[in-house]
């Protein structure tokens, strides 16, 4: 006979798509009755009219129906009380009251890209090193900080997509398998952001404190153009993160691309290298045209002290894949500019958790 243990342990396998993790883990299952073949399950969704309602009701029906001795499955879908909604987002963040969730002790690595020009292909690198991490198995989120200049979602393909919001707490939308946030998710069609410096400061702030990223291995932040309000609250928010300077060969750029990794640097962060974009046109006779110059990457690298992690041809398929949502490594994954964004993907994917080198405020006595 089945039994409301099976079905129970069956529901352990149903996934909840935006926070990513089992619904019997976030009370999302109510009552569960089985009379003979036919098994009854409650699901409380967290919030009314949840995105993810089509998806949830359909995987636990699919779950309960796997279980032997099951004929026939029925779900009622209902809406979590107010008190089990608060209880679950208090649980989700462990009991953390509106602060930066990933403080010094966080085994999360950081990467803010930056640079100092505007046009040298950061965001369309940031969202393709991000897809390509996730490739990897990794838990990735993405917080598109270009406030004014925002593209991260038409990069990625959801253009459309809303978070949703439990209490105080925003759930991103995820995309190829990264959790991403923008302040484009928050206006309509093209309306222009013109923020003064304490609004841009409380919306960086306000991503890295309720936007739920959960237990992730790597977040990525595309930073604006630039060294100013933005990459401050950013250095002073996430004073432990990586800062990988992006910039084009031609030396006009890398001159500026440097100042940006100096100012990461007054803020305590650490510059972990550069990428060179737009770093030649492969022509069909092996050559290759420079059409920026040449040498850019190297000599920014130099100045300051680190390596360069890339040098990203020129490419048709990155551009077109950006258009199109599709990210390059995910459509031409044998495109040289693909990879090497995948091998700074594999150099990344490499240094793994730690808080080797961190400063973690303590204090010997």
């Amino acid at each position: 006979m089945t039994s409301e243990a099976a079905v129970r342990e069956a529901l352990t396998r149903v996934i909840d798509p935006e926070i990513r993790r089992p619904i019997t883990e976030l009370d999302m299952v109510g009552d569960v009755t089985v009379d003979g073949g036919r098994a009854s399950v409650t699901i409380k969704l967290t919030i009314v009219g949840c995105p993810a309602a089509d998806r949830i009701e359909s995987d636990v029906r699919e779950a309960v129906a796997s279980v032997p001795g099951v004929s026939e499955a029925l779900v009622d879908v209902t809406v979590m009380t107010p008190t089990e909604r608060r209880a679950l987002t208090e649980r989700l963040q462990g009991g953390r009251q509106r602060t930066v969730q990933f403080g010094p002790d966080s085994l999360t690595r950081i990467y803010a890209i930056t640079s100092g020009k505007g046009g040298v292909g950061k965001s369309t690198l940031t969202a393709n090193l991000a897809v390509a991490l996730a490739g990897r198995g990794l838990k990735v989120g993405l917080v598109d900080a270009d406030v004014f200049g925002f593209s991260i979602p038409g990069i990625l393909g959801i253009p459309d997509a809303k978070p949703t919001r439990v209490g105080d707490m925003i759930l991103p939308p995820i995309a190829h398998g990264v959790k991403v946030i923008s302040i484009g998710m928050f206006v309509e069609g093209s309306t222009a952001v013109s923020w003064r410096g304490p609004m841009l400061h409380r919306t960086i702030q306000q991503f890295l404190t309720d936007v739920f990223f959960g237990d992730i291995d790597v977040l990525l932040l595309d930073l604006p153009p630039g060294t100013g309000d933005v990459a401050i609250s950013v250095g002073q928010l996430l004073p432990q993160a990586d800062v990988i300077v992006v910039t084009t060969p031609q030396a006009a750029a890398a001159e500026v691309a440097e100042r940006s990794g100096l100012a990461a640097r007054q803020t305590g962060q650490k510059v972990f290298g550069v990428i060179e974009n737009m770093a030649g046109l492969p022509q069909p006779d092996g050559s290759v045209l420079e059409l920026f110059g040449s040498g850019g990457g190297a000599e920014v690298a130099a100045r300051l002290g680190v390596d360069v992690l890339a040098s990203i041809p020129l490419s048709m398929a990155l551009r077109e894949g950006g258009d199109a949502g599709m990210p390059v490594v995910l459509s031409h994954p044998d495109n040289p500019a693909a990879a090497a964004i995948d091998a700074v993907a594999t150099l990344i994917a490499g240094r793994g958790h730690g808080l080797a080198g961190r400063k973690l405020g303590l204090t010997v006595t």
